[in-house]
């Protein structure tokens, strides 16, 4: 299940020059680092915590974080930067595409780490992976190099797929992931629609319109947690594959992707990094090594699926 990429395999030493470096942050020092979330902060902001804890940071001691989340209504996020701003943090950690957008426009001076983004150079927030060359760097998640594999893996559970539903949101990258989820399916002689679901509140009705379309499955591009569609996906009987992995462990049939907890740890030796005196514009993008396919047999028998026996042995994590 490993899509090895030679960018990604060049880049994995990256990782390295975040753990190794001699420099060390001030430890008597109160730093205040902010965290924005797109979505919810349930999953992101404990592992951050704890990460941030076992580098020596510990709030109360030598750390202030401030928490700012959308939970899923990216229209309040340029008020969130703007309060957080306002506290002058050390850095800025912002969770996804969105919260990355919103902060960017809010500072071009506080660091910011992408936790992560879809596509940091296409977005205009970094020049490059390897030299971002402004005041944001992070994580970069690689979700639209996953969708072909999940694609293939949609066709092996449901062999006469014929329609898949992909849900977006109002997250800006979605439009291009579903560009490549089309040309994905096209190539496979199935059709993929997308249906748009701005706000957690439209869920029901982008779930109603897709069996209403005879959609044979649903396809949801990866976003902040939307807790709801596990719930929503089994009501109405449509087998849903996530690129999110966490959403398998709360109800989801299926999921492919990164391994999403780890992008928060990962944010957090970025923080250390800076305040060590690491600058953005010199700490080079990270990109995901471990990807995971994770299944759902409880879901999958609500449903009434039968998952082949050739599919759970491809699984890294079967939910019994």
């Amino acid at each position: 299940m490993r899509r090895p990429i030679a960018r990604r395999r060049m880049l994995t030493a990256c990782l390295g020059l975040l753990v190794a470096g001699a420099a060390k942050a001030d430890r008597s020092r109160q730093w205040r680092v902010a965290y924005v979330g797109s979505g919810r902060t349930a999953i992101a902001v404990p592992i951050l915590r704890e990460a941030l804890r076992q580098l020596g940071y510990e709030e109360g001691k030598n750390l202030t974080l401030d928490v700012r989340a959308a939970n899923g209504h990216y229209a309040i996020l340029p008020d969130l930067l703007k309060e957080v701003v306002g506290l002058r943090p050390d850095v800025i950690v912002a969770e996804a595409t969105p919260a990355v957008a919103a902060a960017q426009k809010a500072t071009s001076t506080i660091p910011i780490v992408m936790s992560p983004a879809s596509d940091p150079v296409g977005s205009g927030f970094v020049e490059s992976f390897a030299r971002p060359g402004g005041n944001i760097t992070g994580v970069a998640n690689m979700f639209g190099d996953t969708t072909t594999k999940t694609l293939d893996i949609i066709r092996l559970v449901l062999p006469n797929v014929k329609m898949i539903g992909v849900l977006i949101s109002s997250n800006p990258t979605h439009r291009g992931l579903l560009e490549v989820a089309k040309q994905a399916a096209a190539s496979m002689a199935i059709f993929a629609e997308g249906f748009v679901a701005p706000n957690p509140d439209d869920l029901e009705r982008a779930f109603a319109e897709m069996k209403s379309a005879n959609c044979d499955a649903v396809y949801v591009l990866a976003d902040p947690v939307r807790p709801a569609i596990p719930g929503i996906a089994l009501k109405s009987g449509l087998p849903t594959i996530y690129q999110v992995n966490t959403y398998v462990t709360d109800g989801g049939l299926m999921s492919y992707g990164p391994d999403v907890p780890g992008f928060f740890s990962l944010a957090a030796r970025y923080v250390d990094r800076i305040l060590k005196g690491g600058k953005p514009a010199e700490i080079p993008v990270e990109q995901p090594t471990k990807f995971l396919f994770e299944v759902n047999l409880r879901t999958a028998k609500g449903l009434g699926l039968t998952i082949p026996e050739s599919v759970l042995l491809m699984a890294d994590k079967v939910i019994e």
